[in-house]
C-alpha cells in the first residue's frame, strides 16, 4: 500500500476534487496563480527585512564615535601618549661608569656641527630621568663610546677598533650583564661614519647591540632595521628661527644644492640643472658667512626640499624640517628617524630613486590643499627633531629613548 506523500511547501491543496464540474486545467491554473503569489509575498519579505537591517545598521553606524584621527603618528595620538606616558615613568638606562671620561668616553667632544647628535645625546642621558646607577633596575646598559672624540684626538681606524673591542672585554671581565645576553640588551650611539667603522671589531656589538646610528641605510650590510635605531642627524646651532605656516613666501617650487657623489645626484643635476623652477646647484654649499645666510634663505623660499640618497651622512632632512621645507626624500632603501613613530608620507614626500626623472611633474601634482598640510605637519613635528639641554619633554632625545623603550622587550633579565 502506496503512502501518500507530504507536500513539502505549506500550500493548501487547491485541486477541487469534490467539484467535478471544475476541469483539470482550471484547478492547475488556480494552483500556478497561488504559487507566484506566495513566492511574491516572500520576495517582498526578504527585500522589506534586508531595508529595515540596512536602515538599523545605518542608525549604529551614526552613533557609534568616529574612529580616532592619528595626525602625524602610525598609531592613535592618545595611544602614543599613553605608552610615552609610561615610558618616562618606569624606562631605565644603566651607563657603565667605566673608561677615561677625559680621552673617549662619557664626555661628548663638542654639541656643534653635523654630529652634535651625538654629543647631545651623550649629555643628556646623565641629566634626564631615564639615568640609573643601579643595574637591577636597567631596561638596557648604555656603552657611553664616543667615536667621535676618539677621531678628535687623531686615532687610526685600526687603533679605534682595538680600543672598542678592548673596551668590551673589560665590561664582560667585570660585569655579569653583556654575557647573559651577549650583548642583545646594550645600546651605544654613534653619529659619526667613523665610529661606525670603530665599532666594527667585536662582532657581538654590531650583530646583537642596538645601534643608534645617522648612517641608516637598509643597504647597509650592517645596519639591522627594527633592531638599530636612526638618530636623526642635525647640524647645530641654527642660525635662523623655524619656518613653516608661510606658504606665500615660497615662491621656488623645490631646492638642492650639493657634491655629485652619488649616482642619484649625478643624475638630478643632470636631469634638472638648468631648469628654471626647481633650484639645483652643482656645488657644495659654503657654509662661511655669506654661504649660511644664502643657504637659509632658499630653505625658507622653498615648498620642497630635496634630499636625494648619497654615501655621506647629511643634515638635510633636518634642514629642511627646522625651516619649514616639506623634504622629498629620495632614496630606495633608508630607515628615517623615528620611522616607528611618526609616520612621514604626512609631513614629507617619499619617492624612489627611479622617480628622478619625472621629479618636476611630481611635485607639480601636489595640490595647494596637500601641500599646506605637509607643511602645517611639518611645523607639528619640529619639536621632535629639537635637541635640548638639559632635556625637554618629546624633543630629540626623548624620541630617541622611545625608541629604544620600545626594543627593551626584545630581550629581557
Amino acid at each position: 500500500m502506496r503512502l501518500p506523500r507530504e507536500n513539502p511547501f505549506p500550500i493548501p491543496n487547491l485541486v477541487l476534487r469534490n467539484h467535478p464540474r471544475v476541469s483539470f486545467g482550471c484547478a492547475y491554473l488556480s494552483t500556478t496563480v497561488y504559487i507566484v503569489l506566495y513566492a511574491f509575498y516572500l520576495l517582498t519579505i526578504f527585500v522589506f527585512s534586508a531595508q529595515l537591517l540596512s536602515l538599523l545598521q545605518l542608525d549604529f553606524n551614526a552613533h557609534r564615535a568616529p574612529p580616532f584621527s592619528s595626525g602625524v603618528f602610525h598609531s592613535p595620538e592618545e595611544a602614543f601618549r599613553l605608552d610615552y606616558d609610561r615610558m618616562e615613568e618606569e624606562f631605565k638606562v644603566f651607563v657603565y661608569p667605566d673608561g677615561d671620561p677625559e680621552i673617549y668616553f662619557h664626555t661628548p667632544r663638542k654639541l656643534t656641527g653635523k654630529y652634535a647628535s651625538e654629543g647631545y645625546f651623550f649629555k643628556n642621558i646623565r641629566e634626564s630621568r631615564f639615568f640609573t646607577d643601579d643595574p637591577r633596575r636597567a631596561h638596557l646598559f648604555f656603552l657611553p663610546i664616543s667615536c667621535h672624540k676618539m677621531r678628535g684626538r687623531g686615532l687610526t681606524n685600526e687603533r679605534m677598533m682595538d680600543e672598542v673591542e678592548k673596551y668590551v672585554e673589560r665590561l664582560k671581565f667585570k660585569y655579569p650583564y653583556w654575557n647573559r645576553t651577549l650583548g642583545a640588551d646594550h645600546f651605544f650611539v654613534t653619529c659619526h661614519d667613523i665610529g661606525v667603522k670603530a665599532t666594527k671589531g667585536v662582532p657581538h656589538l654590531v650583530k646583537n647591540s642596538i645601534r643608534v646610528v645617522c648612517p641608516s641605510s637598509y643597504d647597509d650590510d650592517d645596519y639591522i632595521p627594527h633592531k638599530d635605531v636612526a638618530l636623526p642627524q642635525v647640524q647645530l646651532p641654527f642660525f635662523h628661527p623655524p619656518g613653516g605656516n608661510d606658504i606665500k613666501n615660497r615662491n621656488t617650487l623645490a631646492f638642492w644644492a650639493g657634491r655629485s657623489d652619488s649616482r642619484l645626484k649625478i643624475e638630478l643635476i643632470a636631469t634638472w640643472d638648468n631648469d628654471t623652477e626647481l633650484d639645483i646647484q652643482n656645488s657644495r654649499v659654503d657654509l662661511g658667512a655669506t654661504g649660511q645666510v644664502v643657504y637659509m634663505e632658499k630653505l625658507y623660499k622653498s615648498k620642497f626640499c630635496l634630499c636625494p640618497h648619497g654615501p655621506i651622512g647629511s643634515s638635510r632632512i633636518a634642514d629642511s624640517i627646522h625651516y619649514g621645507c616639506v623634504p622629498v626624500i629620495m632614496s630606495n632603501y633608508y630607515d628615517l628617524p623615528f620611522n616607528d613613530i611618526l609616520d612621514w608620507r604626512k609631513f614629507s614626500v617619499i619617492l624612489k630613486e627611479t622617480d628622478v626623472y619625472l621629479l618636476k611633474d611630481i611635485l607639480k601634482s601636489i595640490s595647494e590643499k596637500h601641500f599646506m598640510t605637509l607643511n602645517q605637519n611639518l611645523v607639528k613635528i619640529q619639536k621632535h627633531f629639537k635637541w635640548n639641554t638639559p632635556p625637554v619633554r618629546l624633543d630629540a632625545f626623548h624620541m630617541v629613548m622611545y625608541e629604544l623603550w620600545l626594543r627593551r622587550h626584545l630581550i629581557m633579565y
